[in-house]
């Protein structure tokens, strides 16, 4: 799981580039909807970030190799 989640951070993050790249293409300020995709996309990567961290801690604290229980 944790190289899925790391590439989508890695898409997350460079489609947001190209987006704010796209956007110092032109004097003035960017459309309102072009800043709300570049801080939908902050959201999404702060929550990406997050859930990998959580599973990174979650995998550091499982025991490496836990005796499995059969029956009762």
């Amino acid at each position: 799981m944790p190289d899925k989640l790391n590439a989508l951070l890695e898409r997350l993050k460079a489609h947001q580039r190209t987006l704010i790249l796209a956007m110092a293409e032109y004097d003035g300020l960017p459309a309102g909807s072009a800043l709300r995709q570049v801080a939908e996309l902050e959201n999404v990567i702060a929550a990406v970030e997050a859930v990998a961290a959580e599973e990174a801690e979650r995998a550091r604290s499982a025991p490496a190799s836990a005796p499995r229980r059969i029956g009762g």
